[in-house]
């Protein structure tokens, strides 16, 4: 299991081969939409054997657990950074009302300024990775592992769930020692709640599985409410990326509104484009390319997306070191949520980016206690 987690195509390839699969699983496809899910089996496929040949895997288990991060000037520096998030956290929640408690709608209302202090408070998923590497205190490790995974449950950010759940885990895997099985209890939980918690929300945000009218399948229907829900959401972006490839319909629109910062909504919602259930506007990573470009722009995204995954693992090397870990962590999400929606070629995901690349940078710049102390002779 652990050189599979070393494999970087691993999180874009098997999402996107699993999500395919339970596509055939949970609707009754018409002959037609087989096609856009043959493009999305055919191009993964080809990825994760070429990425098998390559030979770039992650860092042993050891690598991970050699980089002690706590009093450094990364762990400085990813603490005020940690500072700065839960700030706007608390700004999002006092200045806005509160989904969970006023009213589930208002979880998409982004007037007066919210938009731009989500932007930062969105960046809550890092609070638990931060907190387990980067202090030794039990009460604010517990703090901001807390903020990380309650924020995004007020706001009814499920996105948010997932990422905090998915960077947790990875780092809990990540650091353990070789020798020790890995801890399934602890994954395990972990998933259980998320799932809990999608399911949930799922309601909360959407209503009942009743308002939707797409082609289930008999075994599908016969499943437990919960399960549909993550079903169907784990299906519905490779589903209505089979459904426009099929009809031919073509939109430049959300892939210029997606890359171009303030150029205009990315929501599918409320707009001319011919879902098959309009309540169900899940789209995949690959949606805007596709109708924009055709098939060939959604290849070219699938394979775009892998070599930045790649160039992020390679960053990794010869160091460990934390905002390069932050940014694999990131990455790694992006691609296991590919199926579902658009988070890679956002320009919120590559100002991300951006901002480890400068903390790392500010890291560099920042003195060194220890080699200040060497040249005034305190060191020992």
């Amino acid at each position: 299991m652990r050189a599979l987690l070393r494999l970087p195509s691993a999180y874009l390839c098997l999402p996107m081969l699993l999500t395919c699969g339970l596509t055939v699983f949970v609707y009754d496809l018409p002959a037609d939409y087989m096609e856009g899910i043959v493009l999305l089996l055919a191009t993964s496929t080809t990825i994760l054997l070429f990425d098998v040949m390559a030979g770039l895997r992650l860092p042993s288990p050891g690598r991970f657990r050699e980089c002690s991060y706590v009093g450094s000037r990364q762990a400085f520096v990813a603490l005020t950074f940690a500072a700065l998030i839960i700030l706007f956290c608390v700004l999002d929640l006092t200045l806005y009302p509160i989904p969970l408690i006023d009213a589930p709608s208002s979880y998409a209302r982004m007037e007066n300024g919210r938009d731009h202090v989500r932007h930062i408070s969105d960046m809550c998923w890092v609070l638990p990775p931060i907190g387990m590497l980067c202090t030794r205190s039990k009460w604010l490790r517990t703090t901001l592992m807390l903020i990380g995974f309650v924020f995004p449950v007020l706001v009814i950010d499920r996105n948010r769930i997932f990422a905090a759940l998915f960077a947790t885990a990875l780092v809990i895997v990540f650091r353990r020692d070789a020798a020790r099985p890995l801890p399934w209890k602890t994954v395990g939980l972990l998933a259980i709640i998320g799932a809990t918690v999608f399911s949930v929300l799922g309601v909360l945000r959407s209503g009942t599985l009743e308002t939707v009218t797409l082609p289930f399948s008999d075994s599908y229907r016969s499943m437990p409410v919960g399960v549909r829900w993550l079903l169907l959401y784990a299906s519905a972006g490779p589903y209505n990326f089979a459904s426009l490839l099929a009809k031919h319909y073509a939109n430049t629109t959300f892939l210029i509104n997606q890359i171009v910062p303030m150029a205009g909504s990315v929501a599918t919602a409320g707009t001319g484009i011919p879902l098959d259930a309009s309540n169900i506007n899940v789209g995949s990573e690959f949606l805007p390319f596709l109708l924009a470009l055709g098939p060939m722009g959604a290849i070219f995204s699938m394979v775009a997306l892998y070599a930045s995954l790649r160039w992020s693992v390679a960053r990794l090397f010869p160091r460990v070191s934390l905002f390069p870990l932050l940014i694999f962590l990131r990455m790694a999400y992006v691609c296991l949520m590919s199926p579902f929606a658009p988070q890679a070629f956002t320009w919120t995901n590559a100002g991300f980016i951006g901002v480890c690349l400068l903390l790392q940078a500010l890291v560099v710049l920042l003195p060194n206690r220890r080699e200040a102390a060497a040249a005034i002779g305190l060191s020992t």
